[in-house]
């Protein structure tokens, strides 16, 4: 965009994923669009990859915004050429198939994500952040918290952790009791 001279303030870049339409940047993009202004977008699957959002969005853009769309890598879409009925045609059956081809890599991606986090775990490989070791105090602590000598509450406190983080830690090591 920048190669093209676009003004850095008319570049409008999501961070999230492109599932749906409800994204902040696309939405401020949206509300700036005037009647016979240009839409960069640099692929199909920049602009979203869910084929029925695609097209009805597309169809906004150009018949109710009533602006014009080049995708940059795609030059086959670029609604300035071939307002006749024929490039309109052709036109729209390169977005079906765009479209679909965007859907179906977020489709792969996820399948791909979610077999690779199984053969992951499968693996025994742990997600998120490690446990933090207990403190040398927290069996002391557990002890007279389960002989109910003291509270949950002042048992945590001693430990220097949140209640919460104190009962889960319970939780684990009463269960690695029992093993």
């Amino acid at each position: 965009m920048r190669e093209m001279s676009i003004p850095e303030q008319n570049i409008f870049m999501d961070k999230q994923s492109g599932k749906d339409f409800n994204r902040p940047q696309y939405k401020k993009l949206v509300k700036k669009l005037k009647p016979d202004d240009l839409l960069y977008v640099k692929s199909i699957d920049r602009l979203g990859r869910n084929y029925e959002e695609i097209q009805n969005q597309w169809r906004i853009l150009t018949k109710e915004k009533k602006i014009d769309i080049v995708v940059l890598d795609m030059p086959l879409l670029d609604t300035r050429r071939g307002k006749d009925l024929m490039g309109t045609f052709l036109s729209d059956i390169v977005l079906q198939v765009l479209s679909f081809v965007a859907e179906n890599e977020r489709t792969n991606i996820r399948q791909r994500q979610a077999e690779g986090i199984a053969a992951a775990k499968a693996r025994g490989v742990r997600f998120g952040r490690p446990p933090k070791p207990l403190p040398e105090n927290y069996h002391s602590a557990y002890q007279r918290w389960k002989a109910g000598a003291i509270t949950g509450t002042a048992a945590a406190k001693e430990c220097g952790m949140p209640l919460s983080t104190f009962r889960y830690r319970a939780e684990i090591y009463e269960n690695a009791k029992l093993l």
